[in-house]
């Protein structure tokens, strides 16, 4: 367990009616011609949600403010579920085993980081999933979904490592299927705890 993360997830009920998503930083900057350039400040976008909306009693309030200092407030990470973005798939639809392409085997190589790509015709992002919820990953290579004893996933890392006996063939497509409620490390954005239960 990383030293600066608790393996512990926020209170579902109140992360369900929370509000929020991905954020980027990039610079726009107007160069003499009227012409603009860009830079994305951030490799990867950073998630912020608002969970004051999901406190509806005093219990729940109660509920936050133990599990805020328990953190001490931004000193620790934790996992958070969004309801908008917590499969390998659209939220609609059931996950399955070839949902994300992870990797090409090459006969050699065991470990494969999960990933979620967005996008796919300009520029695909590709999201790495590095908290996937335990015993939800399911896998398919050369799109046959292989037994739960042929790879291991970490859920505090999401490495999928093959088994021996079970090495990706030259050539083979790796997919995964993950249900990844908290894939990233949250914290809380600010040091203090408002309390006030929604009416």
């Amino acid at each position: 367990m990383a030293l600066d993360f608790h393996e512990i997830r926020f209170p579902l009920d109140i992360s369900l009616g929370s509000r929020g998503g991905p954020r980027r930083r990039t610079d726009i900057v107007t160069l003499a011609s009227g012409r603009e350039q860009r830079n994305a400040r951030w490799a990867h976008s950073l998630r912020r949600y608002d969970a004051g909306l999901g406190v509806r009693t005093l219990d729940a309030l109660a509920a936050v403010i133990a599990f805020f200092e328990e953190r001490r407030g931004r000193l620790y990470g934790f996992r958070f579920r969004d309801r908008a973005d917590a499969l390998s798939c659209a939220p609609s639809q059931t996950p399955g085993p070839a949902d994300q392409r992870i990797g090409t085997g090459d006969g050699a190589t065991l470990a494969f980081q999960l990933v979620k790509t967005y996008g796919a015709a300009y520029a695909p992002y590709e999201r790495i999933i590095a908290k996937p919820v335990a015993g939800s990953v399911r896998v398919a290579v050369g799109g046959v979904e292989q037994s739960p004893t042929a790879f291991a996933c970490d859920p505090a890392t999401g490495l999928v490592t093959f088994a021996a006996g079970h090495v990706p063939a030259t050539g083979a497509a790796i997919a995964p299927q993950a249900e990844h409620r908290g894939t990233d490390q949250r914290q809380f954005v600010s040091e203090s705890c408002n309390s006030q239960a929604a009416s």
